[in-house]
């Protein structure tokens, strides 16, 4: 069994709503905000630091917890893996995989499972440097960002013109988000210690 987050998305492939498709960019606004609005910094189009990129998760609690206490706060868990899951659901759906507007609590089209977490069985010290030996996976993840960019503008057409979302646009988006997660589970919300694969 695999120590890694876990990401199910439920595509819908046929009978796709073209108005909406259309509209997608603006559609995600209100959506966006709020999930942006964990961060202060990550409304600001300005701004540069890891906190735009990943906003509103406690990483430098959970990392001092477990390097000192060796314990992962179950409330800081929650609370990561809900923000997540959050970010996945409004992923999904910009990206065209679903056209169920993104819920703010759990739903059955979107699915971000945690491994179970032994802060005791965590390496104590790995944490000062996870960000550091991600550095390739960071790299490789650019690409699949490039690749699944061009696989939903592909996707985009498709629905626009038949009503239906291509199988292999729907395997490599998902593929995308779910490398994604899962890097982000090792390197910023420090779940595993297990090292990501670099495959989708």
């Amino acid at each position: 069994m695999s120590n890694q987050i876990e990401t199910q998305i439920d595509v819908t492939m046929t009978e796709r709503n073209r108005v909406s498709a259309l509209f997608r960019i603006i559609l995600v606004a209100p959506i966006y905000i709020f999930v942006a609005s964990f961060s202060p910094s990550s409304a600001s189009l300005s701004s540069s630091d890891m906190g735009s990129i990943f906003a509103g998760f406690f990483v430098l609690p959970v990392a001092l917890a477990l390097v000192f206490r060796q314990i992962y706060p179950s409330y800081l868990l929650a609370f990561n893996e809900a923000l997540l899951s959050l970010q996945t659901r409004v992923d999904a759906y910009i990206l065209l995989l679903t056209d169920e507007y993104p819920s703010i609590e759990e739903n059955d089209v979107v699915s971000v499972t945690f491994p179970e977490v032994d802060a005791k069985a965590l390496n104590r010290w790995l944490p000062l440097i996870k960000w550091f030996l991600a550095f390739p996976l960071y790299i490789v993840g650019i690409f699949y960002i490039i690749y699944g960019t061009f696989l939903t503008i592909f996707a985009w057409f498709s629905i626009l013109f038949t009503g239906n979302f291509p199988e292999f646009c729907a395997e490599g988006i998902v593929g995308v988000i779910a490398y994604w997660n899962r890097v982000t589970g090792y390197a910023l919300l420090l779940v595993t210690d297990e090292y990501p694969t670099f495959s989708l």
